[in-house]
């Protein structure tokens, strides 16, 4: 519980103190016309299956104009609608059935870089090298070469040492086999996602209004792309490290949290805050603990994931160092954590937890820990279905960084089961049965046996997954509107005989979870919640979760 000073009268919390926001892939969510890709439409008709969760809003990934070389978030078109997913027209529509379902719209801006077929970029490659055109991205010469006297740049030797996300270096010739046009590009991800140069002001002023569109249709917040990445080191020097970078973008200090890019979210929280009620920052900072909190200062963005605890696996000391590592810079910088435990780039938390039965019932009860931790929550489409990782065979495999770097982020991806039976894809295409149209086969396979895992039979199951997180959010806001939980609440965490992992949540509540092979007792208090039903009072078995009220 918040304490508030006496004769003090605590502040209204912000909707997204307290929120659980349900994250939407728009391409595996529900397919409105048949086609085998998720759509606007698709996502409007299941509007009301999100609202009856209980969870404050959405966060849609990118549905933008792409040539989906990286499933969107390759843009080259900040404000429209790709035709692949409906029309600006339907988006105004599910916007408002949103916000008529209490649900707000987060959506994903992507500023770190755009699609090479950006018109801004393909304008940078006509005009050539030194134009004003070109310094809206990075382009840079090679070193010199002084093999023709003339000191020109290399063709054939990048700027520097940098290395892509998805594999290979990051650097791409703007014109291979030119003469005259030795410019390289940078790309930290793949050759169709050139990188912007946020040194030149004209780019800030170009997303100042990519926001304002947005704002100004209604949309509620953003998340923020790679939000640490868009200042890289003056000078583009050599990387220290010469490995590649998918531990997302760490191993390379030259390309990411550099000082200047807190000017950006300064700058957009004060554009966020001209609008009413004031527009949600979420950040993707993929930084350690103290340095992803620097993000959340009162005056940058609002929000920024916990990756110290993001992709986590069952160990309970390590989540203790995690949740401790956060509290900590809570109380440096004043933003609660912003918890999660799956999303669309990364394992499946049934299948990092162990797969199987054992990482079912692990999954579920990290959902019950993760609903009960001090801070707003993000759930990914799927987590509460249990959905496993699909491991999706090789030669349907899409994902890029798959083909560059050997790392699949599909099997995250895979189309949702709503119904168990396996007719128009689990239910996941919307053609009924008095059109002429067959649904096509889903953009990733669905494998044997996920209509074990479907909605419709979950919603028939008062145990199921989907129960059990109905259940929660439940108890979530009414433990809110009781003033159990509060927006000040911190997080002490410790690992008690048995590797029995609590959560301490102010004075009268604490998340337990038992994380060792042998039941374990709690400390003393009433159970509000469990994972599983007790075997015995006073005791939580393997596997299991509880919310504790102290008595």
């Amino acid at each position: 519980m918040s304490a508030v000073p006496a004769g003090a009268v605590a502040p209204a919390a912000e909707w997204w103190q307290s929120a659980v926001i349900y994250q939407v892939y728009p391409r595996s969510f529900a397919d409105g016309d048949g086609d085998g890709v998720g759509d606007l439409a698709g996502l409007t008709a299941r509007l009301p299956y999100i609202a009856a969760l209980g969870v404050d809003g959405i966060w849609m990934t990118p549905f933008q104009p792409s040539p989906q070389v990286d499933q969107g978030y390759d843009v080259s078109d900040y404000c429209g609608v790709d035709p692949l997913f409906g029309t600006m027209e339907q988006f105004d529509t599910l916007l408002e059935l949103a916000h008529s379902l209490d649900l707000r719209i987060l959506l994903d801006v992507v500023p770190n870089h755009c699609s090479s077929e950006h018109p801004l970029f393909q304008a940078a490659l006509a005009a050539g090298p030194g134009s004003p055109e070109r310094d809206m991205f990075h382009f840079v010469q090679g070193p010199a070469d002084m093999s023709d006297g003339g000191g020109s740049g290399s063709a054939d030797t990048p700027p520097n040492n940098w290395q892509s996300v998805f594999g290979g270096r990051a650097w791409s010739r703007a014109n291979p086999g030119s003469a005259t046009d030795t410019d390289w590009y940078l790309h930290l991800f793949s050759p169709e996602q050139p990188d912007w140069n946020w040194r030149n002001p004209a780019v800030g002023d170009y997303f100042d209004d990519v926001l304002r569109f947005w704002f100004d249709k209604g949309v509620d917040g953003l998340r923020i792309d790679v939000a640490h990445a868009l200042f890289k080191a003056d000078g583009l020097p050599d990387s220290p490290s010469t490995g590649g970078v998918v531990d997302g973008l760490r191993s390379n200090p030259q390309v990411s949290d550099q000082e200047e890019v807190h000017e950006v979210y300064r700058r957009w929280r004060t554009l966020a805050e001209k609008y009413e009620p004031h527009r949600l920052l979420v950040g993707e900072v993929n930084l350690e603990p103290a340095r992803a909190a620097r993000y959340t200062r009162a005056d940058e963005m609002q929000q920024a994931f916990a990756f110290a605890f993001v992709k986590l696996g069952w160990a309970a000391e390590a989540w203790a160092a995690a949740g401790n590592e956060l509290e900590a810079a809570r109380r440096l910088h004043g933003a609660t954590p912003t918890w999660a435990l799956e999303n669309h780039d990364i394992v499946r938390s049934v299948t990092r937890f162990g797969g199987g039965e054992i990482g079912a019932l692990r999954a579920r009860a990290a959902l019950v820990a993760l609903l009960g931790l001090p801070g707003p929550a993000y759930l990914y489409q799927g987590q509460e279905l249990g959905l496993p990782e699909v491991d999706v065979p090789l030669e349907s495999r899409v994902d890029p960084m798959w083909a560059r770097g050997g790392v699949c982020r599909d099997g995250a991806r895979v189309p949702l089961p709503w119904t168990e039976d396996p007719a128009l894809n689990h239910g996941f295409s919307l053609v009924g049965p008095t059109t002429a149209v067959q649904a096509a086969a889903p953009w990733l396979p669905q494998p044997a046996g996920w209509g074990t895992h479907a909605v419709e039979r979950q919603q028939q199951d008062p145990e199921s997954t989907l129960a059990l997180v109905t259940q929660a959010l439940e108890k979530r806001r009414l433990l809110w509107k009781n003033e159990v939980f509060g927006p000040d609440d911190g997080g002490s965490w410790r690992v008690e005989a048995g590797n029995l992992l609590i959560c301490e949540r102010g004075a009268d509540f604490f998340v337990a979870v038992a994380m060792g092979t042998e039941p374990v007792r709690l400390p003393a208090g009433t159970v509000l919640l469990s994972a599983a039903p007790q075997a015995e009072d006073g005791w939580l078995q393997p596997n299991n979760a509880t919310w504790v009220l102290r008595d």
